[in-house]
């Protein structure tokens, strides 16, 4: 079926921006000063105060329009559900830290009551994020091991290994808290732009691997001390597998049956969920059985269980970071705010594309900073969100953060009332808990395939970062595909992909030459494209592609030319009466000293006045002279995709053009952008050979320009004359 086509006719004249700019007044704009823009910053009035205000407290924008009636109920069925993930989550989470399970559920208490105030989505569930968790965990085992001394910390004497670890764990969060702060304070938001989807799909996935490894001694109830660092895997899975024969059958009986069981509600969860009005709370409900089983039977007695333990009733006083520990941990606490941002980000912005509100990544840097500052000085752990525990909260009904409220409430029940009854819990069902909710994460293994087919840069980031995040640990792993995802931008940028387009005959469209079959291509002109900004890293590239593309060097042949008329203009200083019988062959078959010539010279433009003769190059020469044929007049750079340029490739631009104009081609540049434009005039780039005349606003002027200039070496038939432009 032929699909209708509508048609437009453009009469205009041809136009170069010089006539363009005649034509049509510019109007002149007055940049401001950078003195402008900070009074301008500085400046105070009643609105800037209401906005800035909101704009700090997000929760007076949701709470002027909260409506009880509709939103309530929601929420607290939202909290109640999210809740008891969330409980669960912390205990399972804080063995990925190193920690007594307990201070999962400051994580999800704390943090919870500021991100309330300071927040600006509506929907994450803020606590414990198994990758954080982990990347903590590495930094305890580090400076606290199991298997030996301490790290020689002043704040560490008179301390348990128990509260050394929780006083580590607390001032990296702390720290942590103070760089998200001071990144929002400073408006660098924007640094998540720098955290593809594929790099954090890579990097989560590699962290998935970890987790699944360190909690396999809980599974497995083996005793296998922490271990971080480079290789830190192997040398764990090493240990695990050395002392495989002393599995305890009752804890992996037990972890086996509580992941297929929770495996598959989830799933019926997921199928069902349209269905549902609440998911399943299948891990709550796995936890209490699990709890009940373990006290009636005595399992840690009985079987020799490892069980959660003394529940620490209530909430400890506060407590000051220790600075040592800061100087310790700091190249790992940088990398931790970072991820935890990028994930509390990426989630939010989801469900806030989903529910049509905004959020604000600056604002998210300061309300998650002061939370992990206000969380660690009570003892919690790294807080961002998780996306199981996010999309209960608002697949329950959750419109605003006062179910996080709520959650963060049973938190607080659970540890101050409750906490005792999770005592008997084995840490094996916690451990499998946390490795059937691998799951999704794990599962992203698939898109190596799907970048493969699409995109092979992208899989590379992929594989480099999940490899070097995995083998060398999550720290140096994200410092990996951070160097590598940089790596292929350099790649893109410096080696794009330049072409040679030609006309589609009947109209004003330009498209590469090796696409199509029924193309004009006008005899001795070459329109070539660069499809990529020009810097100092790609300029040498973008000369050798375009003398690939004209087929001939233009220094090259400029210099054959002045080494072949230095010859004639001494002959002919010699007054050699045989010259003119002899013809221009006789000339050249004589021989001169070349030794004195400088390069300097051999580059200058070619100087063809006071010749008693017409000198055309690409005549018949003798066979003892060499100089290339130039069968090129014209030469179109499409500059339409060249966003800036910088002052090394702009000398480097200058030069080449200089290259082709002297050896006699015309050349123009077309659809140049108004700020490179701008640019070019402000660094002196225009002199007596480069003029302004060379700049076109389109393609097909530069083109028609081009013909009407050398129409004799054109039929008058010709493809182009048929467009009304």
């Amino acid at each position: 079926m032929a699909t209708f086509r509508k048609q437009y006719v453009v009469a205009r004249h041809v136009y170069s921006e010089n006539s363009f700019a005649e034509d049509h007044e510019k109007i002149h704009r007055v940049h401001k000063t950078m003195q402008d823009h900070v009074k301008e910053y500085l400046t105070c009035d009643a609105k800037r105060a209401k906005n800035a205000a909101l704009s700090l407290l997000p929760i007076i924008g949701w709470m002027r329009i909260y409506r009880v009636r509709e939103w309530l109920l929601g929420d607290v069925v939202s909290g109640i559900s999210t809740g008891l993930v969330a409980i669960m989550q912390g205990l399972a989470f804080s063995l990925l830290a190193s920690l007594p399970p307990s201070y999962g559920l400051y994580t999800a208490f704390f943090p919870v009551l500021t991100y309330l105030f300071l927040g600006t989505s509506r929907h994450i569930s803020v606590g414990s994020f198994p990758v954080l968790s982990l990347m903590v965990g590495a930094v305890v085992t580090r400076l606290v091991p199991e298997d030996r001394a301490p790290a020689n910390i002043t704040a560490f004497e008179g301390l348990t290994q128990d509260q050394q670890r929780v006083l580590v764990a607390s001032s990296v969060t702390f720290l942590m808290g103070i760089f998200q702060l001071a990144m929002g304070v400073l408006q660098v938001g924007f640094i998540v732009v720098y955290l593809s989807d594929t790099l954090v799909s890579s990097f989560t996935t590699a962290a998935a691997v970890h987790i699944l490894v360190s909690q396999l001694k809980f599974v497995l109830g083996l005793s296998v001390p922490g271990l971080s660092g480079p290789l830190s895997i192997i040398s764990t899975l090493e240990k695990i597998f050395v002392q495989i024969t002393s599995t305890n059958i009752c804890d992996l009986v037990m972890s086996i049956l509580i992941m297929m069981i929770v495996f598959i509600v989830k799933e019926l969860n997921d199928i069902y969920k349209a269905k549902l009005p609440v998911p399943i709370p299948i891990e709550v409900i796995m936890t209490i059985v699990a709890c009940g089983v373990s006290y009636g039977f005595n399992f840690e007695k009985r079987y020799d269980v490892d069980v959660v333990g003394k529940m620490i009733s209530g909430y400890e006083s506060p407590i000051a970071p220790s600075i040592e520990v800061f100087q310790e941990s700091a190249v790992e606490a940088f990398p931790i705010a970072i991820v935890g941002f990028a994930v509390a980000f990426s989630v939010a912005k989801v469900y806030s594309i989903k529910h049509d509100y905004t959020i604000d990544g600056n604002q998210e840097l300061i309300a998650f900073g002061v939370s992990n500052i206000f969380g660690a000085s009570f003892r919690s752990f790294a807080a961002s969100t998780a996306l199981s525990r996010t999309a209960v909260q608002e697949s329950s009904g959750g419109k605003t953060q006062i179910a996080g409220l709520i959650s963060a409430m049973m938190a607080m029940i659970v540890t101050v009332s409750l906490g005792f009854l999770l005592e008997p819990l084995p840490k094996s069902v916690l451990g499998a808990l946390v490795i059937v909710n691998l799951k999704g994460m794990l599962m992203q293994f698939r898109e190596i395939l799907y970048l493969w087919r699409r995109d092979k840069p992208e899989c590379v980031v992929w594989v480099g970062t999940c490899l070097g995040a995995i083998l060398l640990g999550l720290d140096l792993g994200l410092a990996v595909g951070l160097g590598v995802e940089l790596l292929t931008v350099i790649f893109r940028t410096q080696f794009p992909r330049c072409s040679v387009l030609a006309n589609i005959p009947g109209t004003d469209l330009y498209r590469d030459r090796k696409d199509y079959q029924h193309i004009f291509e006008p005899k001795e002109v070459k329109i070539f494209r660069i499809p990529s900004p020009i810097f100092f890293a790609n300029i040498e590239f973008f000369r050798d592609k375009l003398i690939e593309a004209v087929g001939f060097n233009p220094l090259r042949v400029l210099r054959k030319r002045n080494k072949a008329l230095r010859k004639i203009r001494k002959l002919l200083q010699e007054k050699d009466s045989h010259i003119i019988e002899r013809g221009l062959g006789g000339l050249f078959c004589q021989t001169t000293d070349d030794s004195n010539m400088k390069m300097e010279e051999l580059d200058l433009p070619t100087d063809l006045k006071g010749l008693p003769f017409r000198m055309d190059w690409n005549a018949e020469l003798p066979a003892d002279i060499i100089v290339p044929r130039v069968d090129l007049h014209s030469l179109i750079l499409d500059f339409s995709a060249v966003s800036f340029l910088d002052i090394s490739a702009l000398k480097g631009l200058k030069m080449t053009l200089k290259e082709f104009i002297r050896v006699g081609v015309d050349v123009y540049i077309v659809s140049c952008d108004a700020y490179v434009l701008e640019k070019l005039h402000v660094c002196m780039f225009f002199d007596d050979e480069i003029l302004t005349s060379m700049f076109f606003p389109t393609l097909h002027d530069a083109m028609l320009h081009t013909l009407e200039k050398h129409k004799e070496g054109y039929s008058k038939s010709c493809v182009l004359a048929d467009t009304k432009l």
